[in-house]
Order: C-alpha cells, then structure tokens, then sequence
C-alpha cells in the first residue's frame, strides 16, 4: 500500500513539473522573475515591467527565459499547439498626442531580433525581412499610431494580427464588445484608460484565433473583438519557441508598461487577480482640466503668439539676407540637408568628432538632431579637377542606390564652396581595420568571414546586374568595406564609380584603383568593366581567408603565392593562421578556388556576379579546376609589369581611420596598404 501511494505521489509530481514547464503566470514582476529583458527594458520597485521610457526611436523587449514547444512534429502532418494568454498592459502617451508606437505579444524562435527597427516595426523587423517567411514570427500588435504602410486605421489605436511581418493579416479599432449583444462595440482609446487587460487564444485543431481586449476594471467580454479568425500557425512556428513583448517608439513616444502576464500551451491561461496586480502607472494631468489654469493658459497663449510673429518676422529678413540662390543642377539632386543641422550634428566640426581624412576632405561622425540618427558627414574641400556639377551627377544617381550590403548616401548640402556627403554610420570601421590592426584583440571566425564574403558578392551583385543602371565599382578592396554591428559587409566609397545602361559597353578609359587590386587588362586599355571589379572581388577572396595583404612586399604577390600553392596541392596552407585551424575545409577550399577564379589574368575566364554569388551559395559547382592552366608560371612577371604600368598614372591619396571607405575623391595606389 505504501509503495502504491508513493507512486502515485511520484506521478503527481510529475505531472506538476510537466504543468509547470507548460504554463507561467506573474502578477507584477521582480528581479527574480525569469524574464530576459533587451534595450530600454527594465523592472521597477513598483513591480511594473516597464518595456520603453518617452525617449524617441528605442526597443523595449520582454521574453520568458524558457522556450516552449510549440509544433507537434511527431504526427504525419506537424501543427502548432493550441495556447493561450492573459495579460495587463498600460500605455502612458504625451497629452499633446496619441503618441506611440505600441506593443505586441510576441512568439519566435529567438529573443534576439539583429538589425530590428523601432517605430512602425516594433523592435521585431525591419524593411529589409519585412514579411519574410523564414522570420516564424507570430505577433498580435497593440498600436497607437496609424497603420503600417499608412494603409489601414488612419488614426491608429487599432489590435491587429500580424505574422512574419508588421503588414497585419487582420485589424480592429480596439474596443469591447457589450454584454448581451454579439455585435455592439464601445469603442476605447488604449493610451488613455488605466490600463488594457488582453486574451488571446489559438485553437490548434480548428486552427482559428480570439482576441478579447476591455479596460482592465471591467469583467472579461464573452464575445471576442477578433472571433474565431481562420488562422494555420503551422508554418510559422518552429519546434521550441520564446514567448514574449516587444514595444518601441518613433518620433512620437509613450511609455509601455506590463502589469501581469499569464501563458499556457495546450491548455487555458491562469486568470490574473487584479488585486495581485501592481498599480497602474500615473497618466499625465491635462493642465486644462485645472479651471485656475485656464485663464493663465489664454495668456500665456497670446504673449506666445505675439513672440512667434516677432520671430517669424526675424527669421524671414535672416533668410532674405542669407538667402543663396540654388543653381539649376541642385533643384534636381534630392534629400538635401540643412547646413545648419549638419553643423550642429557634427559639434561645428570638432575635431573631437573627426573619424577619417581621405583626399578631398574629412569625415566626421554625428548625430543628427532631428532624428537623432548617427551618420558620417564628408565634408569635402572643392577641387579645381572635379566640380560641383561632377559631384551632382554623382548625388543624382548613385545616391538613389538602396542595398544592405552598400553604404547608403542618405543625402548632400552645400554652403558656399562646401559640399557636405551624408552617409550611414558604421561603427565597426573598415575590413582593413578588423584583418590587420595590430592594437585590435577582435580575430573574425570563419563564419564571419564567410558571411562577410557572400554579402560584399551580394552587394557587387546589385551594382552589376539588378540597379536600374550598371555601376562599376572601380576601387573593390577591403578598406572600402565597413562591417556594420551585426558583422555584416557594407560596401563603400563610390567616388571612382562609373554608371552606364544595361547592354551597353562602359566607356571608362581613365586607370584608377588600388594597386593590388588592379586588373592586368586596366593597364594596357584603361577600360573598366564588371570583370575588373570581379578581379579585385578575387583578391578581397583570397585576403580574407589568407589573413594577408594583396602587395606585402616587393617580392611578395597574394594571387601567385596562392597560386603557387594551388599548383603544389597544399591549398589549404595558405589559410590564415589566426583561424587556429578552426574552420569548415569545404567553404574554405571554395573561397579559395573562388577567388582564384575571379583573379585569373584573362576577363573572359572571370565568372559574373551572379555565378560568384550562387558559387558562394553552393548553389552550383565551381567549373572543373583539372586543367586550369591559364595560371601560367609567368603570371608574376604579368601582375608585376600591370602594377608598376598603372603607378604613374594614379595619384597617391593617404586615408585614414573609419572612412577612407566613403570618400568622394579620386582613390589611388595606396602602397603601403
């Protein structure tokens, strides 16, 4: 008898850890709470989760520690599990607006979201995977602000129903639906009551969702504000999933806060106990509802009206004074920035603020103050060999290019003799920098390496074959790649670029580039190609995996050393040692090879764009490397004389730091590099 009951106490036991790891309920949270909080997110002293402050562009992220399973994959035909959720949420917005941009309940597969926006995106996409499938990202989005894409609830404040992307699937004003009726909805502003309690339940069977949403003082409505809505969640989710809140703000704020929270998988969420919960957050007093404040507002009013006009006033005979008349080529040149905005962006040009100096000017970092938005502002010195209607055709066209794996002109100002570039911030500087610097402790692993590659190819890919225009590059080399915080590739510096139409030839015959990334076909005709940025792609190749310059001496040639060793059948000795013999042989054999491939002395042999990319994407094979036999033993004395045609024709330009890799100017051989 005594073994029997134990037993059954061991069952229950069980039984209750299965429970546990299937369900969690908080009412208010402290700093034991399993949760995993990421950017503005924090846990006050009144048990609030408070997910964003009223600071403006900024994620808040709230998850659970623990995935869940979430997909049963065990029958023939896997599909999500049923769940559900119970929670409190307050949004605490501006008086003067409705503020923004909300929150949503959130379920994927990670609780990291790299290169995730703020504003509309809610801190879980961005423009580039917007709507991709491979997200597997369910969310159900509480927003204050008018709809994504301003296509849907043009005042905001609406529950809507999104997956792997902010485009909702379904969307309703927020309200609660009254007792006793099935269809009359009292209508609430989520910003202004206390606080909003929610439920959310997916049925995985019938595949159909509810959402039911009232203030959190009223009884739970019975019928939903989103009812049995046709919804198959089996190719969004993953096996194990993180369940949680992601909030953000724009240009406009609020503050976002979580009261309790409750989750269950198959099964019905706790109910939260409101008299457990934490208090709400104060709202922000309307000054107008005080009546003695009334008359010293319609004072204060006037008096400002009154200075507004003088100021308006002065500002209109500043501007007349100050006015510069625009030239014809800068009415055609979009997304000029104001001197004035620049100016304070960069501190008046500090020099504290200085980043880079390249050969028509420097580079500042800073921070504009409108958005708040780091950029690099080149600020350029006018030059008697290239003018200000040369650098416009270069605004006008190339600033209309628009890649992730590019270096974004985001937009241009002149004052007087002054051009001003603006260009995305990188903080991870140059690849240069990251292979060679010898104060840098930072070693790349394989996968970044190989990441790297494939979106530098992807990026030149763009350039050559997909823009509406063909763009040679001219000066690919790893000085002129950033590595952005996510340790992705973003290819710069577009000063020596050539724009011709598809179908046509280019008509460069200027030599210009870096020695060692100069294809020998440059130094006999001058005409560039997309095979001479596939040849200097080649050498980027074989240096990252090398860990070695193109041109370390006189006597020393990356390509033939790789070369040499290819021939010898010890390829794999070339790989840089800082790899510490870590790394996938297959990728690495591939990179090499690859990057042979490109180098090779006739363009005709070189691959395209988009056979180097596919390549790196094991999408096809290399072609059979058995007789490759234009790798001529003589190909040293080739590269040699091509260097030394091309050193009389280009000019020396010293660069320096974050960006010789966005200057406008004339690049050339940088020897020492």
């Amino acid at each position: 008898m005594a073994s029997q009951t134990l037993l059954l106490l061991l069952f229950l036991s069980s039984l209750h850890q299965i429970a546990s790891l299937e369900t969690l309920i908080y009412e208010g949270f402290d700093e034991n709470s399993e949760i995993s909080r990421e950017g503005s997110s924090i846990i006050k002293t009144s048990h609030l989760l408070k997910l964003t402050n009223r600071s403006t562009n900024i994620v808040g992220r709230a998850f659970y520690k623990t995935p869940f399973q979430m997909l049963n994959q065990t029958d023939p035909q896997p599909y999500a599990y049923s769940f559900s959720t119970n929670f409190v949420f307050s949004i605490v917005s501006p008086n003067s607006g409705s503020g923004g941009f909300g929150l949503a309940f959130t379920i994927a597969p990670s609780t990291h979201f790299p290169g995730a926006e703020a504003g509309h995106y809610l801190g879980l996409f961005n423009s580039t995977n917007d709507g991709e499938a491979s997200n597997h990202i369910f969310a159900v989005e509480f927003d204050t602000v008018n709809g994504h894409k301003g296509d849907a609830d043009s005042e905001g404040n609406h529950v809507g129903v999104n997956t792997n992307g902010m485009e909702s699937k379904i969307t309703e004003p927020a309200a609660y639906i009254e007792e006793g009726t099935a269809t009359v909805k009292d209508d609430f502003r989520m910003a202004k009551v206390d606080a909003v309690q929610a439920w959310i339940e997916y049925d995985g069977e019938k595949k159909t969702l509810n959402v039911t949403i009232a203030p959190w003082e009223l009884p739970r409505p019975s019928t939903p504000l989103i009812n049995n809505y046709n919804l198959d969640l089996s190719n969004v989710m993953k096996e194990n999933m993180f369940v949680g809140f992601s909030a953000s703000t724009g240009q406009e704020t609020s503050s976002h806060y979580l009261l309790g929270w409750s989750f269950a998988v198959n099964g019905v969420a706790p109910s939260l106990n409101s008299s457990n919960l934490p208090n709400p957050p104060p709202k922000e007093e309307d000054p107008s509802s005080f009546p003695w404040v009334q008359v010293a507002v319609a004072i204060l009013s006037a008096l400002i009206l009154s200075l507004l006009c003088l100021l308006i006033f002065l500002a209109c005979c500043k501007r007349y004074m100050d006015f510069e008349v625009l030239e014809d080529w800068e009415k055609d040149c979009p997304h000029r920035f104001r001197y004035k905005d620049l100016k304070l962006a960069t501190q008046g040009f500090e020099e504290s603020q200085l980043i880079g100096v390249g050969g028509f000017g420097a580079v500042y970092k800073g921070v504009l103050p409108t958005t708040g938005t780091e950029v690099a502002v080149k600020r350029i010195v006018r030059s008697p060999f290239h003018g200000m209607r040369e650098f416009a055709a270069e605004i006008e066209s190339l600033g209309r290019l628009r890649h992730k794996n590019l270096v974004n002109l985001q937009g241009w100002c002149k004052k007087k003799n002054d051009l001003l570039l603006v260009y995305d911030f990188i903080p991870n500087g140059s690849l240069d920098f990251v292979l060679y610097n010898p104060d840098n402790n930072f070693v790349l692993d394989w996968g970044q390496r190989f990441n790297i590659l494939k979106g530098i190819s992807a990026g030149l890919l763009y350039l050559h074959e997909e823009w509406e225009q063909v763009v040679i590059h001219r000066d690919v080399k790893t000085s002129n790649i950033l590595i952005d915080g996510n340790l992705s590739a973003r290819l710069g510096d577009f000063g020596l670029a050539r724009l011709y139409n598809h179908g046509q030839a280019s008509h460069t015959t200027n030599v210009v580039g870096t020695i060692g990334y100069i294809a020998p076909e440059l130094t006999r005709t001058g005409k560039a190609s997309t095979k001479t940025d596939v040849y200097a792609l080649g050498v980027v190749l074989l240096e990252v995996v090398t860990g070695k310059r193109p041109l370390d001496s006189d006597q020393f040639f990356l390509v033939e050393w790789a070369i040499e060793n290819y021939h010898l059948g010890q390829l794999l000795e070339v790989v840089d040692p800082k790899l510490d013999s870590v790394y996938d042989a297959e990728e690495v054999e591939l990179v090499l090879k690859l990057g042979l491939l490109c180098s090779q002395h006739r363009p005709d042999y070189r691959p395209t764009m988009k056979q180097v990319t596919r390549y790196l994407n094991f999408d096809d094979p290399l072609p059979d490397t058995a007789d490759w036999g234009h790798f001529g033993s003589n190909s040293s004395s080739r590269m040699n004389s091509g260097f030394l045609e091309v050193t009389s024709s280009l000019r020396t330009v010293e660069t320096s730091g974050y960006l010789s890799s966005i200057s406008m100017s004339t690049k050339s051989m940088d020897a020492g590099r």
